[in-house]
């Protein structure tokens, strides 16, 4: 049996409120075991198969006359004139949890919904593993390294795929199919290459036109493929917090992977020893803690806005993440040597607005925790646990 999904209780909650609801969230991360293993009674019917497929385009009111109520539609944006019809439908049946609705490519799944579907479903994004469910099924490794650079994809777990395997195969996957259907790529080449070089700088200030010189392409496409890598899952941008301690502030974002494990793979590191010794090392843990607080928060349903934050004269906070207009503050250092300087930046950006401040977080490599005056020591495994 593998992990329990902790997206199940806020999901059961919305099924009671919503005719509709919507799942997205990167291939292979598990949405389809989810939804048949944990909503057994709804009748599910995936459009990637050609029969239904065709069935839904060449006549949609029959085929929703035969799926009236409690339907999983897998892969749902692959027919996306149903939408409409999914509207009138709704509309009139006034059923709450009708239907439930899922897919990967999160551009045109969510330009369908706002086109058709706005108000009457609520959305939910499940992304891999969280360290709670790996924790719950047994998964998780006492050393950091281990869960870094193996990746928290499902399959990888309850399928025991090696993970370079699994990579390899996703990353030619993601390629020839997800790619294919967004952008036309003349040189897959080159595109995997771009990949190659968002890796190395995740963790960094993205710029587009070092980026776009070092990939031999423009600009404007380096923006575009940027886009592409964001609405299938694979890279994400954390915006710059704007505040008015000092106007000359970063306002460029930074470059993040929503996977740990496929970030390792296009870096080339194997194994946990390599990822400890690896230039990386540092951007990598910062990457994984990141990532861990935004897998639990979306898996809550927590609807939060995050940030970090830089000044020009270096002061910095990591990781910002704001709740009932309260900031939790995010200091990340791959060690587990806490000295009292890591306290430096978020002590500065606290003298400032102290009133907003809710929270502040060292998160370190060792499984101790610690309650100081400057602020909380939490281990990489107890990310998020409040108290």
């Amino acid at each position: 049996m593998g992990a329990k999904r902790s997206i199940k209780k806020q999901m059961d909650i919305y099924l009671k409120k919503y005719p509709v609801l919507a799942l997205t969230g990167p291939r292979q991360s598990g949405k389809t075991t989810f939804l048949k293993e944990h909503f057994s009674k709804y009748t599910y019917v995936n459009l990637e198969n050609s029969d239904y497929r065709n069935y839904a385009i060449n006549d949609p009111n029959g085929f929703l006359t035969e799926y009236n109520r409690y339907v999983i539609f897998d892969e749902v944006q692959r027919v996306p004139h149903l939408f409409s019809y999914l509207q009138t439908k709704v509309d009139e049946d006034q059923i709450m949890g009708q239907y439930i609705i899922s897919g990967s490519q999160n551009f045109h799944l969510m330009r369908s919904i706002t086109q058709s579907l706005a108000g009457r479903v609520a959305l939910f994004k499940l992304l891999p593993f969280d360290i709670h469910e790996m924790q719950q099924a047994g998964w998780l490794n006492d050393d950091f390294a281990v869960n870094l650079q193996k990746g928290a994809y499902p399959g990888i777990y309850d399928r025991e795929i090696p993970s370079k395997f699994f990579y390899s195969n996703y990353i030619q996957t993601y390629v020839e199919r997800d790619l294919s259907e967004l952008i036309h790529v003349k040189d897959l080449k080159q595109f995997r290459n771009f990949i190659s070089l968002c890796a190395a700088r995740a963790g960094q200030l993205l710029n587009l036109n070092s980026l776009a010189n070092e990939c031999g392409i423009s600009q404007p496409t380096a923006k575009s493929w940027i886009s592409v890598l964001e609405t299938s899952y694979i890279v994400y941008l954390l915006q710059p917090y704007h505040t008015n301690l000092n106007k000359r502030v970063t306002k460029s974002p930074k470059l993040y992977f929503y996977d740990t494990g496929l970030l390792c793979y296009l870096l080339k590191i194997n194994d946990a020893s390599s990822l400890k010794l690896s230039q990386y090392k540092g951007s990598l843990f910062e990457n994984y803690v990141i990532n861990e607080y935004m897998k639990q928060h979306y898996h809550q349903n927590m609807l939060l806005e995050y940030w970090f934050w830089r000044d020009a004269v270096g002061h910095e906070i990591d990781f910002i993440w704001q709740e009932s207009e309260q900031l939790n503050l995010v200091e990340i250092n791959a060690t587990e040597t806490i000295m009292t300087d890591m306290f430096k930046g978020l002590s500065y950006f606290e003298k400032f607005m102290p009133k907003l401040i809710d929270s502040k977080t060292l998160v370190h490599t060792g499984l101790f925790n610690q309650k100081r005056s400057a602020g909380k020591v939490v281990s990489w495994k107890n990310i998020f646990k409040k108290g």
